[in-house]
């Protein structure tokens, strides 16, 4: 089978083949780190990931690889700082969440309850392009700090910070990180006792599905189609430089990213004015500007498509509006659309670009009702002349987090758990401290303490 060549995504130069793991291989990897997967349990995990995340803070070749892989190097300094930052979090917070519960008397007077968290033996995780290393990490680093063995496998599109990553793991951290395609990340669901998958819903569906017939969990953070609301009191100038951060930083190839903002209609011109003026001042990187490149050669038809869509349905491009080729690279400016309705894909489908369509409505009950007309509830963000009055807004989206004031908060901010709504994913939060305890199992240990003259049961 001849595999697809890796592409450059600022050169869009075929590189050297996707070179798979082979399923011997990988089937003796998984093997391996179920061996190892007890004696880490039995060790104090702390100091091994902490020296992990000094390696990783260290190494030129990782963000170099990682450059390479996104052809972009601010937000793979992020990324890397990210990682490195929720690692020293899980150290911290992982010896009170793995506490044994607290000794508690049962119905029967004389049977008390005791209990114990018990780790899942080998994690897979399957995990996509937009942040290669992150979110190869993500449930990877709180599966590790709970006490499980993890197998690793990155987007097919992004893996050439898979080598240099391997050079950097400790010797005694059960963590592996493969290289594969659609095949090898099949391959893995009937390998592991429970799946973490991110990425497209097709794909999410297919490992569910896998994951069923293996009868392991399965944990998947899909696609979102995130509103941003501007009520008529919001502070303008704030709410249009967050959603224009909010849906263009990382050329939009965020699953939290905001990809279409509903204005109440007394401030609609006014706002659209003021997003575009700043859309039309951020760049690409080339020119010295913040947006990076389109990573993915596929996604980028996927936008294109969505802007050729909403044009023939009338939508008024403000600024941006093409795909762009630069040094062989694929690039999208900030783009701003008006006249957008939901007839339109890129009103309904998830776009992954740095696309802001920006529909008015009559009041914010309008709003709720469009934001909520969606197969996708990831997460959302609401402006308003108060925090109360956000507030109150934001408790009807049928979504999973809302910054308030603010947008895609949630990929800076770990604390607060939140579960997906929708097609956007389902299983147990990946924020705040149900992240690391979707990898334990409960046991309880039920002791009767009756004298043998003094038994609950009946004797005969």
């Amino acid at each position: 089978m001849t595999l697809p060549a890796l592409t450059d995504p600022l050169t869009g130069q075929a590189g050297r083949a996707l070179t798979p793991i082979s399923p011997a291989a990988l089937r003796a990897a998984a093997d391996d780190l179920r061996d190892r997967a007890a004696g880490w349990r039995s060790i104090d995990r702390g100091p091994v990931l902490e020296r992990f995340a000094a390696a990783l803070a260290g190494d030129d070749d990782l963000l170099a690889a990682l450059v390479a892989d996104t052809g972009r190097h601010a937000e793979s300094v992020l990324e890397r700082r990210l990682v490195t930052g929720m690692i020293e979090r899980w150290v911290r917070q992982a010896p009170g969440l793995l506490a044994p519960p607290a000794e508690q008397a049962s119905a029967i007077p004389s049977v008390a309850l005791a209990g114990a968290h018990v780790p899942y033996e080998l994690v897979g995780a399957i995990t996509p392009w937009n942040f290669p290393l992150l979110l190869g990490l993500i449930d990877a680093i709180p599966a590790l700090a709970a006490g499980c063995a993890v197998l690793v496998k990155p987007s097919e599109v992004t893996p050439r910070f898979i080598e240099p990553l391997s050079r950097l793991i400790p010797s005694e951290l059960p963590l592996r990180v493969v290289e594969g395609g659609a095949e090898t990340g099949a391959a893995l669901v009937g390998l592991v006792d429970v799946v973490a998958f991110t990425g497209s819903v097709p794909t999410g569906r297919k490992v569910a599905e896998a994951a069923a017939r293996a009868f392991v969990p399965a944990f998947l953070e899909l696609g979102g189609k995130d509103p941003a609301i501007v009520l008529a009191g919001a502070d303008l100038d704030r709410a249009s430089s967050a959603i224009l951060w909010g849906g263009t930083s990382n050329a939009g190839q965020s699953c939290q990213s905001i990809e279409r903002v509903y204005v109440e209609r007394a401030v609609h011109d006014e706002f659209v004015e003021l997003l575009v003026a700043k859309a039309r001042r951020t760049g690409l990187t080339c020119e010295g500007g913040p947006i990076g490149p389109l990573i993915d050669p596929a996604q980028a038809g996927v936008v294109e498509r969505h802007l050729a869509d909403a044009g023939v349905r009338g939508a008024v491009t403000r600024t941006g509006g093409t795909i762009e080729r630069h040094g062989g690279g694929r690039w999208c400016r900030p783009t701003v659309l008006t006249g957008v309705d939901h007839s339109m894909l890129v009103m309904t489908e998830e776009t992954f670009g740095p696309i802001l369509p920006v529909m008015p409505v009559a009041d914010a009950e309008e709003a709720v009702r469009l934001a909520n007309d969606s197969v996708y509830g990831l997460s959302a963000a609401v402006f308003g002349r108060s925090e109360e009055e956000a507030l109150a807004v934001a408790g009807r989206l049928a979504v999973g987090a809302v910054s308030v004031n603010d947008a895609a908060l949630t990929a800076l901010v770990h604390e607060g758990e939140k579960n997906s709504f929708g097609l956007s994913g389902m299983g147990g939060s990946r924020m705040g401290p149900a992240s690391l305890r979707r990898f334990l199992r409960r046991r309880s240990y039920l002791v009767n303490r009756a004298s043998a003259a003094d038994p609950w049961w009946h004797s005969g």
